[in-house]
């Protein structure tokens, strides 16, 4: 395995110090991480990046590839409210190329709050935290990139597309391949059900029928199912997946309005005018994100982010998709963007698709500090 390179005390320390200045509680998480669980979070194609772990006959797990779902789970499991996390540690990514270190340090901060907290505050306080940690590393080529998952959202919302359409549109946001292919099938008829008859008889069972009939076929199969999942959640995900092949395609029309968007990727003020004449006529829903995004600049501004180093990018998404709201990324020239320093968001659905019943804001950012070292990785 390539472990990324040790930073000196003396920078490493100078890039920790933000976010130990935050006033967060400091945690760590375990190694091992469930693999269902984290598949299901950051979709199927996560798998060839993450190092899988199994005992004999026990379920699957992967060396933890970040850390975000770890701690959101023991924030979840505390039973608390509120609260701001501080974590360092390795984390884990089976990596292409031969150069790129598959085990590499993180330094973090995650942060949860009550429904009624400023949404646009807190994020401001996030990305300006990680912008702080990102410069004391000394590299002076740096560049803020923001984005927003929930902006394409509430994009998608003002088309009126049939709900299984919409729905499919923005879970493909933040992944270029897939939403590539939706783009592609614009004007065309919708494909057939993946699975075919079986599929089909699924989706007329309750969940716990379907399961058991999953089962069966496996058994007339002589199928032995490996891994964590159970028949109950495979079978849902086969009628899900098929649910969302059946709906209808996109008009070429709308295909290039949406292309339109998701093109725009300029310093705000010019992005933000794009994005608005790329969703006319906007909803209701559009219209408020923007104006908060004209409200985040302003707190960004007032926390010392120079605004010559914005950029914003409506397609700006990251490797994990459980994030739904604000996106951004630290980038350096030198690295280019294909090796952010530092990346973070909001991921306020997460923590109900965890179990969370009591609606739960939640924001992370993190840092890799052998990029963000002006002597590390060039």
């Amino acid at each position: 395995m390539r472990v990324e390179p040790t930073v000196p005390g003396q920078a490493l320390a100078a890039i920790r110090a933000p976010i130990l200045a935050a006033g967060a509680e400091s945690v760590d998480a375990p190694i091992l991480q469930p693999l269902g669980l984290l598949l299901d979070l950051a979709g199927e194609q996560m798998r060839a990046r993450l190092f899988v772990v199994q005992s004999e006959g026990g379920a699957e797990s992967c060396l933890r590839p970040d850390f975000t779902v770890a701690i959101a789970r023991q924030h979840l499991e505390r039973g608390a409210a509120a609260g701001r996390y501080a974590y360092e540690g390795v984390a884990f990514r089976a990596a292409i190329g031969e150069t790129t270190p598959e085990e590499f340090l993180q330094i973090g901060l995650e942060r949860f709050e009550v429904t009624q907290a400023d949404i646009v505050g807190s994020d401001a306080e996030t990305v300006a935290l990680a912008w702080r940690c990102a410069v004391a590393g000394g590299r002076s080529d740096l560049t803020l990139w923001l984005g927003d998952v929930g902006l394409f959202a509430a994009f998608i919302d003002g088309m009126n597309l049939p709900e299984a359409l919409a729905g499919r549109l923005k879970r493909a946001a933040g992944r270029p391949r897939l939403m590539q292919a939706e783009l592609a099938r614009a004007g065309s008829d919708a494909a057939p059900a993946p699975g075919g008859q079986l599929t089909g008889m699924l989706s007329q069972l309750a969940p716990a029928q379907a399961a058991e009939l999953l089962e069966e076929v496996w058994s007339l199969a002589g199928i032995e199912p490996v891994g964590g999942r159970g028949p109950a959640e495979i079978a849902q995900r086969l009628v899900r997946r098929a649910q969302a092949a059946e709906a209808p395609s996109l008009t070429p029309a709308q295909a290039d309005s949406i292309r339109r968007f998701l093109a725009v990727s300029e310093e705000p003020a010019s992005a933000f005018a794009l994005a608005r004449a790329a969703a006319e006529p906007a909803g209701a829903s559009f219209r408020q994100a923007m104006e908060a995004w004209e409200s985040r600049l302003r707190a960004l501004e007032a926390l010392g982010v120079p605004t010559d180093r914005l950029r914003f990018a409506t397609a700006l998404g990251h490797a994990f998709d459980y994030y739904d709201g604000l996106t951004f990324e630290i980038r350096s020239e030198a690295l280019g963007a294909d090796r952010a320093l530092a990346v973070g968001g909001r991921y306020d659905g997460l923590m109900a698709r965890l179990g969370d019943a009591g609606q739960t804001r939640a924001i992370g950012c993190m840092v890799r500090p052998w990029r963000a070292f002006a002597g590390g990785e060039a």
